[in-house]
């Protein structure tokens, strides 16, 4: 066992985006396991959007708390057990999953640490999103086999599995939305994508979007808000399914502090055409038993659907993958491989 381990520290509260000086990786006594506690080497974890939000000393009602300088940053892990209680119900070597990512060890409160039983053929994948996507399809917006579905930001690490759980769902059209040309060629001829909206080079989205579904969409997985929320609005059907997942557009504006997502919509075409918003409510539902669990890992086995997403090698090279992620640079999850 190493003496001591490394972790990524929030340095200074950035005025507009995060870049990689606002963050340090800093050398610090290996973590002792407390009373309960599991002592986990960590293999992977993820780097998200909502960081910003965090670092940014995230929003009243949020479930996770944010951050100040000096705190040691935190999220998804995949780990293995180092040393554990007897009464954890896990043993040195098992895989588990918990949210103190950002850390090489970590001593982790064992009803926090969630047991890897393979049914998923990658342990990374467990990192990703699915869960999110396949409930915002599912519950929330209620996909129906024929309908045209929106996904904004669809090559995010939410989109770029909404995509192709859409197509496997029976969903007749799914159109995505994303900035970059060639993530635009990626979303038709890898994920499951009938057609592609570019932002910011391609034209207004309202014009882009009527062109893509002329008949109107059914339903609407939104990881952005702004301009392409109002877009779906003007492209709904009556009686279309939205369901907010995600405020991009608000979070990852260096005018804004990650904290808000204001946008304007028109309410009248909401009331006249039956829209129903919904926001997020969490993982609860569908996507949060094993049967879910078991149904997603056959679809990675079968090639049915893939998980799209980014390995970056090595601690110090996070700070650098959080900020390539805000700017757009990858398709997919992001994640550290440790």
């Amino acid at each position: 066992m190493p003496g001591t381990s490394h972790e990524v520290r929030l340095v200074v509260r950035p005025e507009g985006l995060p870049e990689p000086d606002h963050f340090a990786v800093v050398e610090v006594p290996m973590p002792v396991p407390g009373d309960g506690e599991v002592l986990v080497r960590n293999r992977f974890f993820h780097v998200f959007p909502a960081l910003r939000t965090l670092i940014g000393g995230s929003v009243p009602g949020a479930p996770f708390p944010g951050l100040r300088p000096g705190d040691t940053l935190y999220g998804k892990a995949i780990g293995e057990v180092v040393s554990a209680p007897s009464d954890a119900g896990v043993r040195p070597g098992d895989l588990v999953e918990h949210w103190f990512g950002w850390r090489e060890y970590a001593a982790v409160p064992a009803g926090q640490c969630s047991p890897l039983d393979g049914t998923l053929p990658d342990p990374a994948a467990h990192l990703g999103q699915a869960a999110i996507a396949y409930t915002a399809l599912t519950r929330d917006a209620r996909l129906r086999p024929g309908d045209t579905v929106f996904v904004s930001g669809g090559a995010g690490g939410i989109g770029s599995l909404a995509g192709q759980f859409a197509r496997a769902l029976g969903a007749g059209r799914v159109i995505g939305s994303t900035g970059s040309p060639d993530k635009a060629k990626r979303l038709v001829a890898e994920l499951g994508y009938d057609a592609a909206i570019l932002r910011g080079t391609g034209g207004r989205i309202a014009d882009q979007l009527a062109e893509a579904a002329p008949d109107g969409i059914d339903v609407l997985v939104d990881n952005v808000g702004g301009e392409q929320l109002r877009a779906a609005i003007a492209a709904a059907r009556p009686g279309a399914r939205f369901a907010l997942v995600g405020a991009l557009a608000g979070q990852l504006s260096p005018d804004l502090a990650g904290g808000t997502a204001p946008v304007e919509i028109d309410t009248f075409q909401v009331i006249l055409k039956g829209i129903e918003i919904r926001g997020f409510g969490g993982s609860t539902g569908p996507a949060a038993n094993r049967e879910w669990a078991e149904r997603f890992g056959g679809w990675l086995r079968s090639g049915k659907v893939t998980f799209p997403h980014v390995r970056v090698a090595g601690i110090g090279n996070a700070p650098p993958a959080l900020h390539e992620m805000i700017g757009g640079r990858h398709l997919g999850t992001v994640i550290v491989e440790l």
